[in-house]
């Protein structure tokens, strides 16, 4: 679906990105991390033909950047930092502009804009001046209009900012349900929204990728084992003794328990969720929450563009 080879884009005298090659693959859905100031909007604005590259080579879909910018435009959904509103417009008025500047022929047009507002949950809101939204509203809208015309690519820039915790578990179930249908590139700086959501991670830092794999391959080359959370009711003790049958889990640490319920921290890989559950209800004791750990991913992305782990 995307393929870049030797990117580079300087603004004067200084390279915001530099030689950057990667492959995405049709319906494939991509984590873009880096640090402020790494190049992600640089080159997030690049894939969607809103900046010209210095240097290299980027086909979407089969189009280049440089020769096809109005193909590639009618084929992709971006949603920037800032999402793109007319304060004046209502929001069904918007998303009917946005959808017909994009290609969608007149008489199918509602029909866009409702499925977009649908997915988004902006059915409630269609009617109202996007003036007089609250911030999170305002970015769903911004979500609605890059999926408004039912693009192959879909560019998210942020997309969880200003959502309260409510609607970013929204959002972590739209993007999740667009996987397949749709190839999705999603930068963000909640880790753990990219570890939930994202099938690859792409790292960037200084302007140039110095990471491209699964959170497994990953936490596998930088990260030890990875790690998982376990909340459950009953002794903590029994947990840990519970753990000695299950092959692959390292140290097990009761973080907190109080109240018969228990807080255990688990080293050992995402993928052994399935045998933990087993084990602990083997055991007698019911599991109330289990996670991955959220330092996992933290800790490879500070070692990856700081060189050290999480304190």
């Amino acid at each position: 679906m995307i393929q870049v080879e030797n990117l580079t884009k300087y603004y004067g005298p200084r390279a915001a990105i530099r030689n950057l090659s990667f492959s995405i693959d049709r319906g494939q859905v991509i984590g873009f991390l880096g640090l402020n100031g790494a190049g992600k909007t640089t080159t997030l604005k690049i894939l969607g033909c809103v900046l010209l590259p210095t240097s290299g080579k980027v086909r979407i879909g089969g189009f280049d950047v440089e020769r096809d910018p109005h193909e590639i435009r009618r084929r992709i959904g971006f949603l920037p930092d800032t999402p793109p509103l007319y304060d004046e417009m209502r929001v069904g008025d918007y998303l009917a502009f946005v959808a017909q500047l994009r290609g969608v022929a007149r008489k199918n047009t509602r029909a866009f804009v409702l499925d977009a507002e649908e997915k988004t949950a902006l059915r409630e809101v269609d009617s109202e001046p996007i003036a007089a939204l609250s911030h999170g509203f305002r970015q769903r809208v911004g979500v609605a209009q890059a999926l408004v015309h039912k693009p192959e690519l879909l560019i998210l820039d942020e997309p969880t900012s200003g959502l309260d915790p409510a609607q970013i578990v929204e959002m972590r179930a739209l993007i999740r349900e667009l996987r397949g249908a749709h190839t999705v590139l999603v930068s963000s700086h909640i880790l753990s929204e990219i570890s939930q959501t994202c099938d690859r991670l792409l790292v960037i830092q200084s302007g140039e990728l110095v990471a491209q794999a699964t959170e497994a391959e990953l936490a596998q080359r930088f990260g030890g084992g990875g790690a998982v959370e376990v909340e459950l009711r009953g002794a903590g003790a029994s947990a840990q003794a519970a753990m000695e049958k299950v092959e692959g889990v390292g140290t097990v640490r009761i973080v907190r328990e109080e109240g018969g319920v228990a807080l255990l921290r688990l080293e050992g890989a995402a993928e052994l969720r399935p045998q933990i559950v087993r084990a602990l209800v083997a055991a007698g004791l019911d599991v109330l929450r289990i996670d991955k750990g959220e330092e996992r991913l933290e800790s490879i992305f500070l070692k990856l563009t700081h060189g050290k782990e999480a304190a």
